[in-house]
């Protein structure tokens, strides 16, 4: 209450919120702006019978897919671009590795490169998507009777220039608002499925004619999942091991004692929810390919495929959950170099008690990260796979995710955004006290 007390009186403070806040309105009005020659109707039918990828993209951009909209790529090619550059740096493409090590200037170039990339996925994401759709049975999605190459093109500059004009929106609230910008523009989209969701539980256990009360048991059961849900991941988000560490070249004595103690936070889920989309990703794409080609659905490749990569079937669930774990491993190495940190504390004098530095510290680190990342890889498949247990034991709709990677980022960016806007109310007090 404290914080709250004092980010209203912070007016530097304010400003970035409201700014936020217009932002996400901009974001939202967007949504609503559909693309020219395309019948937003029909694209809501094939999005009805749809699910897997198309419907975690779906609740990315807050429902701009399935309305079709200028926006309807949010922001997944920057995503998807900074995820393969972020891998070209280790040791891939030596120019990246490089510049990664140049500091804000090579920073800077890196984020121009990504940017360009993310363009380029998003025109040919956006040409891919607008022909699958086009090839679906039914009526057809455009207003015009007869498409060529050039109506594709087109359309598909308007939906990179929505692309483009998000990651531009991102920018502006990192610059005058609060969050990561790009963080933000995610969890607006999901956020705003939130009070849907939940609406349409109401209608269906709560309004219905055929309600009982064994329905509001269901929607009360629900509910307090869903809420125990939030409160376990918000707890292993922040949860994390710490390594003590020791400074050789301070002094021992017990004035100093606690300037000489100090320890590195090591994060139980370091991965973050990056696994999880890579796992989604793999697993969706087949199916994505298997909807938008009705001829491979009825073959036997078509049968395989769909029981491989569909996460809702038994050998796809066992696969789904492997790949987690992997890219968790993964991912957790990628972030947190034991090699890098070991040599970092050697220069430094600083010293983990019990373990001599070098070598030794490297596979002790080593060690505790694997021991953390099985921990938080578990943690990851549990609450990926919730969506769908919760699904099958009390006969869900498709509307209603408990748990999932939507959670994981709303949580997660909540975290941080909070932690900056302490800093930033405790950084104006700090100045005012000193002034």
């Amino acid at each position: 209450m404290d914080t709250i007390k004092a980010v209203f009186k912070n007016k530097d403070v304010m400003k970035k919120i409201l700014f936020t806040l217009a932002a996400f309105l901009i974001y939202r009005a967007a949504v609503y702006i559909h693309i020219p020659l395309i019948q937003p109707a029909v694209i809501r039918d094939i999005f009805s019978q749809a699910g897997g990828f198309l419907g975690i993209m779906d609740a990315f951009t807050g429902q701009a897919l399935s309305n079709f909209s200028i926006i309807a790529l949010g922001i997944g090619p920057y995503i998807t671009a900074s995820i393969v550059i972020q891998l070209l740096q280790m040791d891939i493409v030596p120019i990246l590795k490089e510049w990664s090590e140049e500091g804000d200037a090579g920073k800077q170039k890196i984020n121009q490169v990504t940017r360009y990339l993310a363009i380029g996925l998003a025109f040919i994401q956006a040409l891919g998507m607008i022909y699958g759709f086009h090839l679906q049975p039914g009526p057809g999605i455009f207003t015009i009777s007869d498409p060529n190459f050039l109506t594709f093109t087109y359309l598909a500059l308007v939906m990179t220039a929505g692309t483009a004009f998000l990651l531009w929106l991102a920018d502006q609230i990192t610059l005058k608002g609060v969050g990561n910008g790009t963080s933000m523009i995610i969890v607006a989209g999901i956020v705003s499925g939130i009070p849907a969701m939940f609406g349409s539980l109401t209608n269906d256990y709560i309004r219905s004619e055929a309600a009982d009360l064994g329905s509001y048991a269901t929607f009360a059961l629900i509910v307090l999942i869903y809420l125990l849900v939030l409160l376990g991941v918000t707890y292993m988000q922040s949860a994390t091991r710490k390594i003590p560490v020791q400074y050789s070249n301070r002094p021992s004595s017990a004035k100093f004692k606690g300037r000489q103690d100090s320890s590195i936070p090591i994060k139980i889920n370091s991965a973050g929810v990056i696994p999880v989309i890579f796992a989604v990703t793999i697993l969706s794409l087949p199916q994505t390919v298997i909807n938008f080609v009705p001829a491979i659905q009825a073959s036997t490749i078509g049968r395989w495929l769909n029981e491989f990569f569909n996460y809702q079937r038994p050998l796809g669930f066992l696969v789904y959950a492997v790949l987690i774990i992997v890219f968790t491993f993964f991912y957790s190495f990628v972030q947190i170099n034991p090699d890098k940190m070991a040599n970092n504390l050697q220069k430094q004098n600083a010293y983990v008690p019990g373990v001599r530095p070098g070598v030794e510290t490297e596979n002790y680190i080593s060690k505790l990260l694997f021991r953390i990342t099985v921990i938080g890889s578990l943690y990851l498949v549990v609450v990926a796979v919730l969506p769908i247990i919760a699904a099958i034991i009390f006969g869900l709709p498709a509307y209603v995710q408990i748990g999932g990677t939507s959670l994981l980022i709303v949580v997660g960016v909540a975290i941080e955004t909070t932690k900056q806007i302490k800093t930033d109310v405790q950084g104006k007090n700090y100045s005012g006290f000193i002034k």
